[in-house]
């Protein structure tokens, strides 16, 4: 099929590869305009572009896809498809009706289940054991139309943000080029969304790291691997912004009394035990034992690490900004 694909980050890439792979005529890439990074501000390109240049695939940035001329571009390629993820922007009708096969989307997620910006950090954050991708023909809603293909897969105990992120973006693009081999065959069957049970899958921002001690040391052991790796959840400890990369939560109380702390005068955030290779903290309910840190200007460490360099009491306490 000759495709127009529109994506922008490190997830989107696989999919762009796999379309290449099967056989697919992708005959433009539509991303994010490059924005300046660092210091020096220099300009960087986004990931789908990079791969775009490399396959030697015309790229097309615009600043907004609902504009006429950027509608007008798009329809110069006489498109069977258009393929769609996480590209960034709403994608107005002219643009979702103007190819045969409208506008396919991959979408981190089972929907209805956490339509929106951060899937793959909320399946985490939330509990879910079970996460996945959906294919889906998009419509003017948000992540609410028609769901053609679903794969499942399991989340690990110990998974985080980022290793999550990597197995579905590899299941999306398979998922993908089974979904476009179904359209062409006429076999695509599309499946109406209920409501969705989750709240919405908002962006992520800085602010939600802040640990909230007075949450269980569950939610907040989810909290730190869903932001790993990023934006990080963190605390504070002598005035100094401390982020927690791995940590386990602890279904006990007793190290308080261990450290002569009755449970009923312990505040969450404190510190109640200081081990070799970890410390241990008071939440709302039940212990979190920190494994892996990282100070302002260092490198992450082990817990171990930071202690052998840092001196922290029992009773000191971690607080919020």
């Amino acid at each position: 099929m000759r495709v127009i694909f529109m994506g922008t980050p490190d997830f989107s890439v696989g999919t762009l590869e796999a379309l290449i792979a099967a056989g697919h005529d992708v005959c433009l890439a539509v991303t994010q305009p490059d924005k300046p990074k660092g210091r020096g501000g220099k300009m960087q390109y986004t990931p789908v572009k990079e791969k775009a240049l490399f396959y030697n695939i015309p790229v097309y940035q615009p600043k907004r896809v609902r504009d006429p001329e950027c509608v007008e571009e798009l329809r110069k390629y006489n498109a069977d498809v258009m393929v769609v993820v996480a590209f960034g922007q709403i994608l107005p009708k002219e643009i979702l009706e103007m190819t045969p096969y409208g506008c396919i989307n991959v979408h981190a997620s089972l929907l209805p289940k956490y339509r929106g910006a951060a899937p793959i950090q909320w399946a985490i954050i939330e509990g879910e054991q079970v996460t996945g991708v959906t294919t889906m023909q998009m419509d003017e809603g948000l992540d609410t139309g028609d769901m053609i293909m679903k794969t499942e897969v399991p989340v690990a105990a110990d998974e985080t943000g980022e290793s999550l992120h990597d197995k579905l973006a590899a299941a999306g693009a398979a998922l993908c080029v089974k979904t476009l081999k179904a359209l062409e065959d006429g076999t695509a069957v599309r499946e109406k969304q209920g409501e969705s049970p989750t709240a919405y899958a908002k962006m992520l921002t800085k602010e939600l790291g802040d640990i909230d001690w007075f949450q269980s040391a569950v939610q907040i052991e989810r909290l730190v691997r869903g932001l790993n790796s990023w934006p990080s959840a963190y605390t504070h400890w002598h005035g100094k912004v401390m982020k927690i990369w791995r940590a386990a939560a602890e279904d006990r109380r007793a190290d308080a009394q261990a450290d002569h702390m009755l449970d009923a005068d312990v505040q969450p955030g404190t510190v109640i035990s200081v081990g070799k290779a970890h410390f241990d903290v008071q939440t709302g309910d039940g212990i979190l034992r920190v494994l892996e840190v990282q100070m302002p200007g260092k490198k992450r460490m082990d817990a171990g690490a930071f202690l052998r360099g840092n001196t922290m009491e029992p009773g000191e306490l971690l607080t919020r900004g």
